[in-house]
C-alpha cells in the first residue's frame, strides 16, 4: 500500500492517475465514485451542498455563491476545476486552499480506501481522488455549507452522488462533445442529470433547444425549474476603475450595487445566477444583501477576464471552447473598444480549436499560436494552428515556447493594444504565473 509523507508525493502519485481522466461516454460510471466515497464513510453528507453544472460559467458562479456564504459568516467549502497553479485549490474554505500538508495527510489516509475501491472498480482516477479528497477535507473540517462544481457533463459526473439543497446550470454549449454528445439536446440531457426530485433547479440563459430538453427532465424527476430571468434582473453601472465592473441588481430583496473585481459580461451574467441560487437557500444559510455585496466585491478569480495594469494591458482568460470564446470576445469589445489585441493561444488536442480561432478573430487582431506542457495532456502544434488561422482568412505565427510567444507578443503590440493570453487552462496558468505570479 502507498504510504504519502509529502505533499510532493502526493503529487506524484496523483499525477499517475491522470490517464483515466476521460472515459467513452457509454463506460463511464458513478459506481467507483460510489464506492470509495462509501469507504471514507460518505464524508459529503456530513453537510450541506449546493451543485453547480454548466459548459461555461459554473466555477465562476460557484466561486461567488461560496464567497457570499462566507461573508455572512458561514464556513464554506469550495470545489472547483480545474486548478490553474496547484490541485490544493480544488478543496478551498472561506476561500483558502488546502495546506500542502494537510493535502498529504488526507491523501494518506484515503490510501486504504483507494486500495479497497481498486480491487473491486478499478484505481480511483485522478479527478475522483481529489473531489473525495475535497469531501472529506470539508467534513473533517466542519464546513456548514460546501458548493461543488461539476466536473463533466453531470449525469454521470462524480458530483451526482450529491442531494443537495439547490442546483443550477450555468449554460449549455459545445464542449467535450466525445464524451457528452454531438448535438445541443444530447449535451443538454446530460448536464439536466443533476436535478434531483424536490431540489430546485436554476437555470440561466441557453439556447432554447438546450432549455427544453433541461426543463422536459426536471418535470420528470420532479425538480422545479427557476429561470434566473425570472427572478433577477442585473445592469452595468459606470465605474472609473479599470479593474473592476460596478452592477445593479434587482431580485425578491429588492435593488443593491455591487463592484465585481472580475470583468467581462459573462461574469455579470454568472452574478445573477449566484443570486438566484443563494436567494432559493433558507434559514441561516440564506445571506443578506450586505454579504452577497461583500462577498461578490472580494472575489478572487484568477485567469477569469483578469486584467494586469501595464502598457499594454494583459489580459489572461481561459477559453478553451467557442462558448467561452464569444464570451471573452464580447467582453473585449466591451471594456477595449477599439482597440487591437494580440492573442497568445495554445489549445488542447481534444478541444474546437476552429470554433475557438474563428470567434477571437472576429475582433482586429493578431495571433500567437504556442503550445503547453501539462501530464496527460496534448496541445495541437501551434503550426497546425496557424494553418486553421490561415484558411480562416487571418495570420498568425507559431512559437512554441509559450513565454517566448508572451514576449514576442507583447514586443510587436503599442502601448494602446491588449495582450491576451487564452485557450488552454495550462497556458493561461503557464505564463500568467511567469508574468504574474501569486500564491494559492
Amino acid at each position: 500500500m502507498n504510504s504519502i509523507s509529502s505533499y510532493e508525493e502526493a503529487e506524484r502519485y496523483l499525477l499517475g492517475t491522470i490517464d483515466e481522466f476521460v472515459s467513452p461516454r457509454t463506460s463511464y460510471k458513478l459506481d467507483r465514485m460510489r464506492a470509495l466515497l462509501r469507504e471514507l464513510g460518505d464524508p459529503y453528507r456530513a453537510y450541506p451542498t449546493i451543485h453547480v453544472g454548466g459548459t461555461s460559467g459554473k466555477g465562476s458562479t460557484s466561486t461567488m455563491i461560496a464567497g457570499a456564504l462566507t461573508s455572512a459568516g458561514r464556513r464554506t467549502g469550495l470545489h472547483t476545476k480545474p486548478h490553474l497553479h496547484s490541485m490544493r485549490e480544488r478543496a478551498r474554505i472561506d476561500g483558502r486552499s488546502v495546506s500542502g500538508e494537510r493535502f498529504a495527510s488526507l491523501l494518506d489516509a484515503m490510501m486504504p480506501a483507494i486500495e479497497a475501491t481498486a480491487s473491486q472498480h478499478g484505481r480511483p482516477t485522478f479527478y475522483e481522488t481529489l473531489l473525495a479528497l475535497a469531501f472529506l477535507h470539508f467534513a473533517r473540517e466542519r464546513v456548514d455549507v460546501a458548493v461543488i462544481e461539476v466536473g463533466l457533463g453531470g449525469r454521470l459526473d462524480g458530483t451526482n452522488v450529491l442531494q443537495p439543497l439547490v442546483a443550477a446550470i450555468t449554460s449549455v454549449g459545445y464542449d467535450h462533445t466525445d464524451v457528452l454528445g454531438s448535438t445541443i439536446e444530447e449535451i443538454a440531457w446530460e448536464k439536466a442529470g443533476i436535478a434531483k426530485p424536490g431540489v430546485p433547479l436554476v437555470l440561466a440563459a441557453m439556447p432554447a433547444a438546450a432549455r427544453t430538453v433541461i426543463e422536459r427532465y426536471a418535470s420528470e424527476v420532479g425538480a422545479r425549474v427557476v429561470h434566473v430571468a425570472d427572478v433577477v434582473r442585473i445592469e452595468h453601472d459606470e465605474e472609473d476603475d479599470p479593474r473592476t465592473q460596478a452592477v445593479s441588481i434587482r431580485s425578491a430583496r429588492g435593488s443593491y450595487r455591487v463592484v465585481l473585481p472580475v470583468l467581462g459580461i459573462f461574469q455579470r451574467r454568472n452574478a445573477a445566477t449566484a443570486v438566484a441560487v443563494l436567494e432559493l437557500l433558507t434559514g441561516d444559510l440564506r445571506p443578506g444583501t450586505e454579504a452577497i455585496v461583500a462577498g461578490f466585491g472580494g472575489l478572487a478569480m484568477p485567469g477569469r477576464m483578469e486584467v494586469v495594469a501595464g502598457n499594454p494591458p494583459v489580459v489572461f482568460d481561459i477559453a478553451h471552447n467557442a462558448e467561452k470564446a464569444e464570451s471573452l470576445a464580447a467582453s473585449l469589445r466591451e471594456r477595449f473598444a477599439g482597440r487591437r489585441v494580440h492573442y497568445v493561444v495554445a489549445i488542447g488536442e481534444t478541444k474546437d480549436a476552429r470554433g475557438v480561432v474563428e470567434t477571437l478573430a472576429a475582433l482586429p487582431s493578431t495571433f500567437t499560436f504556442t503550445s503547453f506542457s501539462a501530464a496527460g495532456r496534448r496541445a495541437i502544434a501551434p503550426a497546425r494552428l496557424a494553418t486553421i488561422a490561415e484558411s480562416l482568412g487571418t495570420w498568425g505565427r507559431a512559437i512554441g515556447d509559450p513565454i517566448d510567444a508572451l514576449t514576442v507578443a507583447r514586443r510587436g503590440a503599442q502601448s494602446d493594444d491588449v495582450i491576451v493570453v487564452t485557450g488552454s487552462t495550462f497556458v493561461v496558468a503557464a505564463l500568467r504565473e511567469w508574468y504574474a505570479p501569486a500564491p494559492v
